[in-house]
């Protein structure tokens, strides 16, 4: 029998960690034994790489998007898009059912003006 170094615990000769405390043995230095917390740090570790390749990968895609998105808007800029009224010949926002300086009710088939 050995004796753990860090409690004075009576120990199996063979034992790699002491019952009472969790040291490691020289046998358990000798055989090289993780501790269960080192194999988790691992496990983080991993874990880490990969979240980082992931968020890597997600920021290039993003940027990529972005990219594109402003090619698209630079290409064809929106146009604000109006209604003008058959009446009053005043131009009203597209999203308009009446028109706002004489209030006559635009028709749906009236097609927008100043869209590309």
């Amino acid at each position: 029998m050995v004796y753990c170094s860090n409690c004075g615990t009576q120990i199996a000769d063979d034992a790699y960690f002491c019952s009472k405390c969790g040291t490691k043995t020289d046998k358990g230095n000798a055989a090289k034994a993780i501790y269960p917390p080192d194999e988790l740090r691992d496990v983080f570790y991993q874990v880490g790489i990969e979240l980082e390749k992931a968020f890597n990968t997600a920021a290039r895609e993003t940027h990529a998007a972005i990219k594109q998105a402003k090619e698209n808007w630079q290409q064809k800029p929106p146009q604000p898009q109006t209604v003008t009224c058959s009446k009053c010949t005043n131009k009203n926002p597209n999203s308009a059912v009446y028109c706002y300086s004489c209030g006559t009710k635009l028709a749906p088939n009236e097609e927008p003006h100043g869209s590309a």
